[in-house]
């Protein structure tokens, strides 16, 4: 695997938590598959979702924002490639999400994402996103 590979699969990971974080749906749109499909593992909770189809995302991530008091940031540390070939590729970063309110922060969670991504003409984007969190919210 080459490094640029390594470098772009990186980016498409750090610019869907950006786009998350500032709900930049555009953004996000432009790093997702529109077959893309989200599930999460939350310790009590079991398996929520899944989340099915770009449209459907879109919208989770709004009522999320919605429902929000204050800032919450997805804080992506040791991001590592685990497999790619020349279409598909597999992305693992730990997240920790904090939120800030104006006055205080405070840590949400930490957990560890597993990222599915496809190429396409625009670039890598998600095709699947699995994450596991090592707390319920």
């Amino acid at each position: 695997m080459i490094a640029f590979a390594i470098a772009e699969l990186q980016h498409a990971v750090a610019k869907y938590a950006h786009a998350l974080d500032e709900l930049d749906v555009p953004g996000l749109e432009a790093v997702l598959t529109e077959d893309t499909r989200w599930t999460f593992t939350m310790p009590g909770r079991g398996v929520p979702g899944p989340v099915a189809g770009r449209a459907a995302v879109l919208d989770f991530v709004r009522e999320g924002h919605a429902a929000r008091t204050g800032r919450v940031r997805h804080h992506l540390g040791n991001v590592a490639v685990t497999t790619t070939d020349a279409a598909t590729a597999e992305v693992r970063a730990c997240v920790v999400q904090t939120e800030n309110n104006g006055e205080s922060a405070r840590t949400i969670s930490t957990g560890v994402y597993t990222f599915g991504l496809r190429r396409s003409d625009g670039g890598w984007r998600i095709a699947e996103l699995a994450l596991a969190l090592d707390n319920a919210l």
